[in-house]
């Protein structure tokens, strides 16, 4: 696992980033897969959440995945839904893409193989969140929209937010068609910045996308550390669905408040 300079000046946080290793996963999911979502079998992802769940010193009902669908819906994570069924809490999560909390010893985070995971802290209001945003996600600015949920539920301040762009694929590997970049055109970007033609080809750079979107919220630019890490160059160390397939294992992307110790 990583963990991110920014975020490592605060103790009252754990966060991280899983890597490939250390799990119990075969094939395309080997070895720590920890998505649900994505086709491995159940005993072996359970097996690596425990894993992970041990190493936190939570149990596993406090590690909140959502079912992710490259939208915009974000949803908070209270003490209500710790009272709903096993049925109800999976439809809560379902086709939601970003998670924010202020609940303490509860683990959420985001699932990703190439498409960029998100971590938000707020030290002040002591709030977290995690967004996933692929091209889609980060087009429609839930980077940005994360932010505006922070502000709207917590009253935080923008300039407040620390926010972390973890492993994902880079402007270097992440060939677009044209009709992608013309959709981030259309919605306010500054293409010139988050794109690059070589010859006949057009790549794009999510980092610098979601980056744009942060700033746009209000978020400062030195409250943002962008990781630098290339799933798809690194895809021994990573998972990357470019490399592996859809049916394939996924990295978890994860912030917790940790619980005060008191007495």
């Amino acid at each position: 696992m990583i963990t991110y300079n920014l975020l490592n000046r605060y103790k009252e946080i754990a966060h991280f980033c899983t890597s490939r290793q250390g799990g119990v996963s075969m094939g395309n999911y080997a070895s720590f897969n920890l998505s649900p979502f994505s086709g491995d079998k159940p005993e072996n992802y359970l097996e690596n959440q425990h894993v992970l769940c041990n190493k936190l010193g939570i149990d596993s009902e406090k590690l909140i995945i959502p079912f992710q669908t490259h939208g915009t819906e974000i949803r908070e994570i209270d003490e209500r839904f710790f009272n709903l069924s096993a049925n109800e809490k999976s439809l809560y999560l379902n086709g939601v893409d970003a998670i924010f909390t202020q609940l303490e010893g509860v683990c959420i985070g985001v699932t990703t193989a190439d498409c960029v995971p998100l971590l938000f802290f707020d030290p002040i209001k002591q709030v977290i969140a995690a967004a996933h945003a692929g091209w889609r996600g980060t087009c429609a600015r839930i980077a940005e929209k994360t932010v505006h949920a922070l502000i709207d539920k917590y009253n935080c301040r923008a300039a407040d937010i620390q926010v972390v762009i973890g492993p994902s694929i880079s402007v270097a590997v992440y060939e677009v068609g044209k009709e992608v970049v013309d959709n981030f055109h259309a919605v306010g970007f500054d293409i010139s910045k988050i794109s690059e033609n070589r010859g006949d080809s057009i790549f794009l750079d999510l980092w610098k996308a979601n980056q744009q979107s942060l700033i746009k919220a209000g978020v400062l630019a030195e409250n943002i550390e962008i990781a630098g890490i290339c799933t798809f160059t690194e895809h021994e160390r990573f998972f990357s669905a470019r490399r592996l397939g859809i049916k394939s294992g996924r990295l978890l992307s994860g912030i917790m408040l940790k619980k005060e110790i008191t007495g």
